[in-house]
């Protein structure tokens, strides 16, 4: 990676998306940063801030729950599905008011997908009422506000969507086997405040 991360070396970004698809999810791998804090759409936890190159963080969904329609302030974005089951719908960027959806990818396990904000703009939602899912994600270069959009008006605000390194982990047999699969302890996932869900 150069100094500003992936930037706009393709060669690069397609080596990542083949590492990402060759790994096979494997909870004992991840368990102990898919934290899920109660109350939230989803929780962004942060796995390593890549010296300023990249974030790679794992995001829990709770049931039923999406984030709002954003974009990712011309970084890369690169998720794989680790556990249960995602929805990507992807739009166009608006034109003349609401936003056009132009298709929707059911994600499932071990299920790699990739975004820029030369492609347009998506919003992603777990589909299931009974379980939560699991999702890691690399955006490089870093960032911490981007735009959501309102799907009737195609109206922008900034926001929020940063993410904190866990402080407490817990040991992955520990975590995996809290409720819904996955930690859902606040005492011993992140600090007060840590759990940013606007994006």
């Amino acid at each position: 990676m150069g100094s500003t991360g992936l930037g706009d070396d393709l060669c690069t970004v397609r080596k990542v998306k083949q590492l990402m698809h060759a790994y096979a999810s494997q909870s004992d791998d991840w368990a102990q940063h898919a934290v899920y804090h109660e109350g939230t759409r989803y929780t962004r936890n942060l796995v390593d801030d890549g010296n300023g190159k990249y974030n790679l963080l794992i995001l829990v969904w709770g049931e039923g729950q999406s984030s709002p329609i954003h974009d990712h302030a011309g970084s890369h974005c690169m998720m794989k599905l680790l556990a249960g089951e995602l929805d990507e719908q992807l739009f166009a960027w608006p034109q003349d008011g609401s936003l056009e959806l132009r298709r929707t990818t059911p994600l499932r396990t071990n299920s790699v997908a990739y975004m820029h904000d030369k492609i347009g703009l998506h919003r992603i939602g777990n589909p299931s009422l009974t379980a939560r899912a699991v999702s890691l994600h690399l955006y490089s270069p870093p960032y911490n506000m981007c735009k959501t959009f309102d799907e009737s008006t195609g109206a922008a605000v900034q926001s929020s969507c940063t993410a904190q390194k866990l402080t407490n982990l817990m040991p992955s047999s520990q975590a995996y086997a809290c409720s819904a699969g996955f930690a859902a302890d606040p005492a011993m996932a992140m600090p007060q405040g840590s759990a940013i869900t606007s994006i």
